[in-house]
This record gives structure tokens, sequence and C-alpha cells, in this order.
């Protein structure tokens, strides 16, 4: 299963970043009824990906995966886009973040973003949008009442700089991508998606079970898939999808944009699985 497709996403020219200043944070439609995501128990409520997933999820970071993991949301072709790790490892170790990228495009795209300086200028933002802080605030609290819902670990160890800076963003993009509850997490989505992809990152047979499943188009689980690149064949999607999983939600925002789809986060390219990736030694992000 290659980690990538063909080519890499276009790399944007830096000087035509937006600026991350004017970037809203705010949700533009607030969700009526509310978000389920928002329940401190809906990370732990996850199904256990099953083996193709973790097959999938182990070839988009380049490394085995070590304990729980469940899809926390999918790309626009039905890939595992953020996945929900378990608090602690097999062996004990504590594993604060909950809620990696496994969408290797975005890690790409999310990386540049820190390549351009942005963690200190949120960090700045922070410290002067009193309306920001305060939703800040919020999201880690909400962050660790899903995590304390699977396991509380001593000390309550924050995630990506939550709640006082901004230290990763990679983290605060997967926690928006996830629940769509994160507000520095939005501004980054505001500013990278959707992420120019050629196709689907990586592949599987599907397993034995799933043989004599109907193949189902990615557009059935996603309503951005009928702009998906016609070099994806129909029913690829389909033939990774055990019988009786219930997909992730998508990437994006909690309420469709005026022509009623929702963003996508799009998958190639790569950056440092080492350091980004449910594998990893370290319990940090």
């Amino acid at each position: 299963m290659p980690r990538t497709p063909p080519r890499s996403p276009t790399r944007p020219d830096p000087g035509a970043l937006p600026d991350p200043l004017r970037l809203p944070w705010r949700s533009q439609t607030p969700p009526d009824p509310p978000d389920p995501r928002d329940e401190p128990g809906w990370a732990a409520g996850l199904p256990e990906a099953g083996a193709a997933d973790r097959r999938l999820i182990e070839a988009q970071i380049g490394r085995d995966v070590r304990g729980s993991v469940a899809v926390a949301a999918r790309c626009r072709y039905g890939l595992p886009a953020v996945v929900r790790t378990a608090p602690l490892l097999p062996d004990g170790t504590p594993f604060p973040t909950l809620y990696w990228l496994a969408c290797p495009a975005a890690r790409v795209a999310v990386g540049r973003l820190e390549a351009a300086g942005w963690n200190a200028v949120l960090s700045e933002r922070v410290a002067t949008e009193p309306d920001l802080a305060a939703a800040h605030a919020a999201a880690h609290a909400s962050y660790l009442a899903q995590r304390d819902a699977m396991a509380p670990l001593p000390g309550a160890p924050g995630v990506g700089g939550l709640p006082g800076r901004v230290k990763c963003l990679h983290a605060l993009y997967a926690h928006q991508a996830a629940t769509g509850a994160d507000p520095i997490g939005r501004i980054v989505s505001h500013a990278i998606d959707p992420i120019d992809c050629p196709g689907p990152c990586v592949g599987a047979e599907p397993p034995p079970e799933a043989s004599a499943a109907p193949h189902r188009h990615a557009r059935a689980q996603h309503p951005s898939a009928d702009h998906a690149p016609s070099g994806h064949a129909p029913g690829a999607v389909g033939a990774l999808d055990p019988p009786g999983r219930v997909p992730g939600p998508p990437v994006g925002e909690r309420s469709p944009t005026p022509d009623g789809v929702l963003p996508a986060v799009h998958s190639p390219g790569a950056h440092g699985p080492e350091a980004h990736g449910p594998g990893a030694r370290s319990g940090g992000a």
C-alpha cells in the first residue's frame, strides 16, 4: 500500500497564504439540534477500527498502530483522516493526544502553516482577543472531558498548547476535523481546506468478510465526492468497508457551505509520521 499517489499536493505560494489574524474562528452556523460530537462520551463511543482500517492508518503514518484506535473522521474517499487514540497505550504509557491526523496531505498543509510562523501569530491572537481565548479554553475543557471519559490522566495534560497558547496546529486541526469544536483548528481549516488531492493516498484489498458486500460510491458517504478526480474508481471505497462498520463523520465544519458541500480533507503527501502518528512513542503532539 503506497503512502502517496503519483504526485504530491500543489505547493502554495507562501506569499499567497491568508492572514491568520483575519480568518474567522467562530462557527458560521451553530448546529440545530446540538452536534452530538460535543458530548463527553462521543469519542469513547466510536467503534474500534477493524483490521482493514488499521492497515490503512499504518500505511498513511508509516508505522505500526499501537493500542486502541477508532476512525473519528474520513476524507471524501472514505479513508481515515483523523483517528481517535486511547489515553493509555497497552503498556500503560500515557498518551494525551486523543485525536491524530492520519491524512498525509492534511499533515503537509498544516506543516506549511507552522513553517510560516502561524503558531506564534495565533498564540498572540489568543492573548489579545478575550473571546477567542475563552473559546480556546472551552475547547481544552471539552477535549479533556472526552479523554477523561475513556481514561483520566494524572495532571490532566493539555494538547497542542491548550489552553494558554498555540503549540501544535496539527493537534488542534485534528480536534476541529473530528468534532467541529476547536476555534484555532477552525482558523486552520479556513486556510487549508479543500486540499489539492489527486486521489486516494492508500488502498487495500477488501477483507474476506467484505468481499460479497455491495460497493458504495464515495459520494454516498460525503457529497464532496462528486468532485473526485476521474481516475477514482467507483466502488473503491465501498470495497474497504466491512459490513456493519459505522463510518466516521466527514472532515470539516459542522454545517454545509452555501453550496451544500461539507469541506473535506483529502489525502496524500507526507509530513513526519515519526512526529505525528498514533504509533509514535511520544505522548504529546
